[in-house]
């Protein structure tokens, strides 16, 4: 009786383990899932999780590092002698104005320019509407839309979210919505918003590093395997200076200042025949 007892227990305890979702094998819809979006690597760049390649932000702007600058937008409530200009950079962090320090647009990625009339003269004000550092990304594979919100504050509410549309076409739009909690929208549509079309938009300190820690390695070995020459002792194997190699930069740079000494006195003496 009670090994049957044993038995009907150790067997309903097989089925729960069994059944348990920490050990069944995941589908292939949470399988895909894990794949989609993109690792943030910058505040500019994200690489996708699928490994299709790197979407660069940098290619999107302009010359100046804008997608715009000083964009007039039309919101939905405004008066007529008010104007809202719009400064957005995806990756160069920017100050509006550029020649007056201390505003609120110092630093920035998004700015907005209100100008109005008061008492017969025109009045700047600038706003503050986000900024690289914590910037979120988030990619939609379906819609193949990469969209990155920006906040004053790191975890704050963002007050610009941009959509990065992959497509043939260049093109950039805004809608702007005063007061309550809705954010800047911008749309961009540009081939860089696609995975490994611009990578190379963006060169930054780390890449420039790189190139010239290769560039030294390149010359050390070159210059070494010129220079030194391995010969056999009764210690082992030594390396030591080429001495011929040493001579022949001394003889080249005594003869090219000899070369020039004596072209300068056949210029003076020339000089001279010709007074």
């Amino acid at each position: 009786m009670r090994f049957h007892t044993f038995h009907i227990t150790l067997s309903i305890g097989f089925v729960v383990i069994s059944s348990s979702p920490l050990i069944t094998n995941p589908s292939p819809l949470s399988l895909k899932k894990q794949k989609d979006g993109c690792f943030k690597m910058s505040n500019c760049r994200c690489i996708m999780k699928d490994g299709s390649g790197v979407i660069n932000l940098a290619g999107m702007a302009d010359p100046d590092g804008f997608v715009g600058h000083l964009n007039p937008v039309s919101p939905e409530i405004t008066t007529p002698d008010t104007e809202i200009l719009l400064s957005f950079s995806p990756c160069q962090p920017f100050s509006e104005p550029e020649d007056l320090a201390g505003t609120d647009c110092t630093d920035v990625a998004t700015c907005l320019t209100v100008k109005f009339h008061k008492n017969n003269r025109q009045i700047s004000h600038y706003i503050n509407y986000g900024r690289h550092e914590g910037n979120e990304f988030h990619y939609n594979d379906s819609l193949r839309t990469l969209s990155v919100s920006y906040s004053v504050l790191e975890n704050g509410h963002p007050l610009t979210v941009v959509h990065y549309h992959c497509g043939v076409n260049r093109s950039a739009s805004f809608a702007l919505h005063l007061g309550g909690d809705t954010p800047l929208q911008i749309w961009v549509e540009s081939p860089c918003a696609c995975p490994n079309a611009c990578v190379l938009g963006d060169v930054g300190p780390g890449t420039v590093f790189l190139i010239i820690l290769s560039l030294s390695a390149t010359a050390y070995f070159v210059l070494g395997s010129c220079a030194l020459r391995p010969f056999r002792t009764r210690s082992g194997v030594q390396i030591a200076p080429e001495e011929s190699l040493w001579c022949m930069v001394c003889y080249m740079f005594t003869e090219s200042r000899g070369a020039k000494r004596m072209t300068r006195r056949r210029y003076i003496s020339f000089g001279d025949e010709t007074l």
